[in-house]
């Protein structure tokens, strides 16, 4: 299909691959090669302390929402319906149950509206706002977040995966122990347990440290966080002799985590001959992550970008801005094709906006 020859072009995007609903409208426009976000409205399914969110649940949460988000960000965007030249959403990866709800609301706007329908691969719509939000030309991509965990770099039009989780994400490391110490899930276990990071780093508790090359495996320190927790619970004392608290196994599993993404992150920045990474991802706003990554990267001479937790974390502009890059290349998703799935990968997207 032909691209789009209009001056100004503006799409919807929604979101809802976990437990955030999230819907944006973008504009690009031929006058400039900024985008411009009109709007970006979100919120949050959060169940209650030492609980994860189940699918079920959050596919309720977003069919409930859906209608009044959706509403919320047209407003404030100041656009109606015969402004939108494309509804895009999240094809993948993600729970099953929540893409299924916003890719059926999505089909469902495409049809009551008469517009195109664009499926997003949700790993690249976090890559493609990150680089448009930091102006990051040619980064390696560190993305961090709830259910995935890569280290990428781009070449001939795909995001190629060099290293990566060889089992659970990072962010779903944090989480889960997050539920172990009964840390809120309200605004989030990752933001909580930084804060609780913070108050820590009296002790550095001992945790395994696993690195294979370029990929990572955080289900074996989990355990072993699980377990300090149990002895911590029961009035152990830490290698100094002394109890320890919730505060230093929070500040012991970031910077452990941390410094094994941080390598990685090094090794493939000397594969690639690059100076520039881009944390992107709900865990990519820990300050405490970039601040690492940012001394890694000052002695290489390079720099480290990153954006704060409008656009690190999972939100409806994302999708609006990859589906609209997409869409002006010519690329549509029939509506017999608007599917969504589980397992999407981000080297199986073609990148046909970059050179």
């Amino acid at each position: 299909m032909a691209a789009p020859t209009k001056k100004r072009r503006i799409a919807l995007g929604c979101e809802g691959s976990a437990n955030k609903l999230g819907i944006g409208v973008i504009e690009h426009s031929d006058a400039s090669d900024s985008a411009v976000v009109l709007s970006n409205v979100r919120d949050t399914f959060n169940s209650p302390p030492g609980t994860g969110f189940l699918p079920k649940d959050t596919a309720r949460h977003h069919r409930a929402f859906f209608v009044r988000v959706a509403k919320q960000a047209l407003a404030d965007a100041g656009v109606g319906v015969a402004d939108i030249d494309c509804i895009c959403y999240t094809k993948g990866p993600g729970m099953g149950a929540p893409l299924t709800s916003v890719a059926v609301a999505a089909r469902t706007l495409a049809l009551l509206w008469g517009k195109e329908l664009v499926g997003v691969n949700h790993c690249v719509g976090h890559i493609e706002m990150g680089r448009t939000i930091t102006g990051a030309d040619n980064p390696v991509v560190l993305y961090v977040s709830g259910g995935n965990s890569q280290v990428i770099a781009y070449a001939e039009q795909r995001y190629r995966i060099f290293g990566e989780t060889l089992d659970i994400a990072v962010g779903n490391c944090l989480d889960r122990f997050a539920r172990t110490l009964n840390i809120p899930n309200d605004p989030a276990p990752g933001y909580n347990i930084e804060q609780l990071a913070k108050k820590g780093g009296r002790v550095l508790l001992d945790l395994p440290y696993t690195v294979k090359g370029m990929d990572c495996s955080f289900s074996g320190i989990l355990a072993r966080a699980d377990e300090l927790a149990a002895l911590m619970k029961a009035g152990g004392k830490g290698p100094d002799g002394e109890p320890f608290g919730p505060e230093d196994l929070c500040f012991s599993l970031q910077e452990t985590v941390f410094a094994m993404l941080v390598e990685i992150t090094e090794r493939a920045m000397a594969h690639v001959g690059s100076s520039q990474v881009l944390i992107v991802g709900g865990v990519g706003s820990n300050e405490r992550l970039q601040e690492m990554m940012g001394l890694m990267a000052a002695e290489r001479g390079g720099s480290v970008y990153a954006t704060d937790e409008r656009f690190c974390i999972d939100n409806g502009i994302m999708i609006a801005h990859a589906g609209l890059l997409a869409y002006e290349t010519g690329f549509r998703t029939p509506l017999e094709e608007s599917t969504c799935t589980q397992r999407f990968r981000t080297d199986e997207v073609f990148v046909q906006w970059r050179d």
